[in-house]
């Protein structure tokens, strides 16, 4: 593209100004040889008229004035066309090929900018599963970068599907990580996800069900200022059951349906429950334990 524009500059700056004296010379001195051949012819024209030269002579001195003569109209017709520029037709041809050398340019660059991978959003790059020189094939489940924006964290809370009617949306909640039990994030409450989905996130406990289903709600807090959260990190997070001015029977049934659940597993296999709610003394067969309790 360099070299087409450059030719184009060129053929709109001509003629060269330091071209015109170096033919002008030309045209001079091709004018000086015809005047003297013509000189030599009728020097010549006068001898053979009183036969001192052969007709011959006089012939070969006419063909050299027709040469000078050429050589003179060549001469000026190299400096007419060297005033007269460039023609036209070359300079639109030139151009042509400067729009087609640019069309070019840029369909390399359109080329080399889809190879450019971009993110739609800001935020941080969190996982690479990708390096130079590998086959970019992504398997199923597993994006190739992972992306974040990590100056609010959000939680996700699976709440059993017995807890469900003990859940308050809007009710005081935090979060704490685990081995770090004395840090306590509050949480904000962001929605919840009206959809009971099978429980995925295990604990790994002998006791636990995984045959349940669990209500999904998002929760977000601001990690700034506290000791650093990392995206994917598990965390306890504690949801008040009801409001401080709900009444008492509220309470009770909210909490009725999971102590009996906790009961029959712990009466089924053999357990011991230790706990400070009083309401475990009233199911039979229940071995159970106040903690608290001097």
């Amino acid at each position: 593209m360099s070299q087409a524009r450059s030719e184009l500059v060129r053929l709109e700056a001509e003629p060269r100004e330091e071209k015109i004296p170096v033919l002008a010379a030309s045209v001079a001195e091709a004018r000086a040889a015809v005047a003297r051949e013509a000189d030599a012819v009728r020097r010549s024209e006068e001898t053979f008229a009183r036969k001192v030269t052969t007709e011959q002579e006089l012939i070969a001195r006419r063909e050299a004035l027709a040469a000078a003569e050429a050589v003179l109209a060549r001469a000026k017709a190299d400096l007419d066309l060297l005033e007269a520029g460039s023609w036209q037709y070359d300079r639109d041809v030139t151009k042509a090929a400067l729009g087609r050398a640019e069309a070019e340019v840029a369909k390399i660059e359109i080329e080399l900018d889809r190879l450019v991978v971009r993110a739609l959003v800001a935020g941080r790059v969190l996982q690479v599963n990708v390096r130079p020189g590998e086959f970019v094939g992504t398997p199923p489940g597993e994006p190739l970068v992972v992306l974040g924006n990590t100056d609010r964290l959000h939680v996700r809370v699976d709440i059993d599907e017995y807890d469900i009617p003990r859940f308050r949306q809007g009710a005081p909640a935090t979060a704490v990580p685990r081995g770090s039990l004395q840090e306590r994030y509050p949480l904000e409450f962001v929605r919840v996800e009206p959809f009971v989905v099978p429980k995925k996130s295990l604990t790994g406990q002998v006791t636990e069900r995984v045959d349940t289903r669990v209500l999904q709600v998002i929760y977000r807090f601001d990690p700034a200022g506290r000791p650093p959260l990392f995206v994917g990190q598990q965390v306890e997070v504690f949801i008040d059951a009801a409001a401080a001015d709900e009444p008492a029977a509220t309470q009770e049934r909210g909490g009725a349906a999971p102590d009996a659940h906790i009961a029959a597993l712990a009466i089924e296999s053999q357990s011991e429950v230790h706990s400070n709610d009083t309401d475990f003394g009233r199911f039979p067969g229940l071995r159970w334990t106040n903690p608290l309790a001097g």
